[in-house]
């Protein structure tokens, strides 16, 4: 049953953005009295700084040691984009697409890139596509995790290990929250605003051996802004991989990041990273299986995100209502919520079906999910009874 009494208890931390995601707790701007501020990111400390977050995600994420790690622009989306301006045309391509990001690429492929050999494998929110359906043969493009589904891939089975295409995979709300079959991807891309909870604006590419012979093998026909070039004289241009961005980053954002990769070391690395995230999920299933009013947005359990965790209301009188009508009751408990200092930024995002959207990541704790629940009822109950009233 919901319940219109306000709950007693809060969160510590109210944010459950899915990005910019919650800081690490105990987080505060002392993290960042030792960045390399007013210095170039080009002189040695400045280096060493952007050096070191290479190094330390390489090693906590378990990237294998012959993949090439570097710090690119404009966050996940300007590595996704780097990648496929820079690899996709000398095979035909299979994008995989289940939500917004996923739809994004594949316009970027078949409108922008304007590639004649594409096949593009689409499904609803809630769902996979058949990723059975992949050609070894072919470049395969895909989200990990849906961040605006909350419906990820459940493992890496479907991939061949002897594949002759690239997988390249946008993986941003994933790393350091999902185990991924590193052999089996070729192009991992994200950003730090996500899991680690670090600042936007930079993102990362990792780039495996057969991805690293693709760039220095193959010209694009198109031309490649300066942001997005990798190579040189058909050679790679190694110092991105070693902390020689391309275009200047936030020292401050560096400083950031690396705060998050060292406090991601003291919670055991990527198995406590993933331990923390599942937790996290394990703590909203148990509520979502009690409450009558939400449910999963993802329809099978296997593919449920343990970070952008994307929730319905499945409330007979939502249910009921003119879909014109439905995105106003998720966008009262969002206000209500928000207004109360008890949630921040939890209506689903705005081309997804209207619902909640709660990150669980490894940065949330999970009693601040717990003190959460009962809020999350409150809101409901009220936001339904205000509407109603409104309607009758």
């Amino acid at each position: 049953m919901t319940s219109l009494s306000r709950p007693n208890g809060r969160p510590q931390n109210p944010c459950f953005s899915s990005g910019p995601c919650a800081k690490r707790p105990g987080w505060s701007l002392d993290a960042l009295k030792r960045a390399e501020v007013g210095r170039s990111h080009r002189s040695k400390p400045g280096r060493a700084r952007l050096k070191d977050v290479i190094e330390r995600s390489k090693k906590i994420l378990g990237i294998p040691a012959d993949y090439k790690i570097g710090i690119v622009p404009a966050s996940d989306t300007g590595a996704v984009e780097m990648a496929l301006w820079s690899l996709l045309g000398p095979r035909g391509v299979d994008v995989f697409s289940w939500e917004s990001f996923g739809k994004g690429w594949v316009t970027d492929v078949i409108k922008q890139l304007k590639l004649k050999d594409v096949r593009a494998h689409e499904a609803p929110y809630g769902r996979l596509p058949n990723l059975s359906a992949a050609d070894p043969a072919r470049d395969a493009v895909f989200v990990w995790n849906g961040t605006t589904s909350g419906v990820c891939v459940p493992d890496g089975a479907w991939i061949r290990p002897d594949r002759g295409g690239l997988t390249i995979c946008d993986a941003t709300s994933a790393v350091f929250a999902m185990d991924l079959p590193w052999d089996r991807l070729d192009v991992v891309t994200w950003s730090w605003q996500k899991v680690l909870g670090g600042e936007a604006a930079h993102g990362m590419i990792a780039l495996s051996p057969r991805a690293v012979e693709r760039l220095t093998s193959y010209t694009p026909p198109w031309p490649l802004p300066k942001i997005f070039r990798m190579t040189s004289g058909g050679k790679l241009i190694d110092g991105i991989f070693q902390g020689d961005t391309i275009n200047t980053p936030s020292m401050l954002a560096v400083e950031d990041a690396l705060d998050g990769l060292i406090w991601a070391e003291q919670v055991g690395g990527l198995k406590g990273l993933l331990a923390r995230s599942r937790g996290n999920l394990a703590a909203i299933a148990k509520w979502a299986d009690k409450t009558p009013w939400v449910d999963f947005l993802a329809e099978d359990p296997r593919t449920r995100s343990c970070t952008s965790v994307c929730l319905k209301i499945v409330d007979p009188w939502f249910t009921g209502l003119k879909p014109a009508d439905q995105a106003a009751p998720p966008r009262r408990i969002a206000a209500l919520l928000d207004a109360e200092r008890v949630a921040y930024d939890i209506e689903a995002y705005r081309d997804a079906p209207p619902g909640l959207r709660i990150w669980a990541g490894a940065t949330v704790e999970a009693s601040d999910l717990e003190a959460l629940f009962p809020w999350l009822d409150w809101a409901y109950a009220t936001a339904k009874r205000e509407l109603a009233a409104d309607a009758a």
